[in-house]
């Protein structure tokens, strides 16, 4: 397998690019700030734009890895930042990749979150060679698997409590799948 890292992806409506220390207010108002995005990730809502500012530097400490592969969403006709969207981890061995993303509720249920991941599977199945990617979502967040679905991903199962919540709550994740060879048939 060959990593290739974070380079800038363009589609219609967005760049996925490297993220920066600039895009800290952006990131802090669009998203990072909001409970109802927040609600449905490993960390609580951001209390100010230096919350935003810490974890920017500690995203930015290994961006030029070329087995980082971490984007944000910047939408092309605001000039902002309205989500991200990353691997999570990755397997090397088993060329498998785990994603994650973001995006503020503003832009939801306008298709950015399937644009950028079909932008992102493509690019990780045709120039990186991954053989599987997969994801998984809070089954109280149904819209979140619809956007997998939309992109070609498969519902695998449910792991059990498997998410202790920031709310100290356990919940279930539901968890999708697709496999190189069913992205390039589509």
């Amino acid at each position: 397998m060959k990593h290739i890292g974070t380079k800038e992806i363009h589609t219609e409506r967005l760049l996925l690019r490297k993220i920066r220390m600039d895009d800290a207010q952006d990131m802090f108002e669009q998203w990072a700030s909001d409970p109802r995005v927040t609600q449905y990730l490993t960390w609580p809502p951001h209390k100010s734009v230096e919350d935003t500012k810490q974890i920017i530097a500690l995203w930015m400490k290994d961006l030029d890895e070329p087995q980082v592969y971490r984007w944000v969403m910047e939408s092309k006709t605001l000039g902002k930042v309205i989500g991200t969207i990353d691997l999570v981890s990755v397997d090397s061995r088993h060329r498998c990749g785990t994603f994650g993303y973001c995006l503020s509720a503003d832009h939801w249920n306008k298709g950015y979150a399937s644009e950028a991941l079909h932008a992102m599977l493509k690019y990780l199945f045709v120039e990186g060679d991954f053989h599987r990617i997969e994801a998984t979502h809070l089954i109280e967040n149904p819209a979140s698997g619809r956007v997998m679905v939309k992109c070609g991903m498969k519902e695998e199962g449910v792991k059990r409590q498997k998410f202790l919540g920031h709310d100290e709550n356990f919940h279930d994740l539901v968890i999708y799948g697709i496999l190189k060879d069913e992205f390039l048939a589509r």
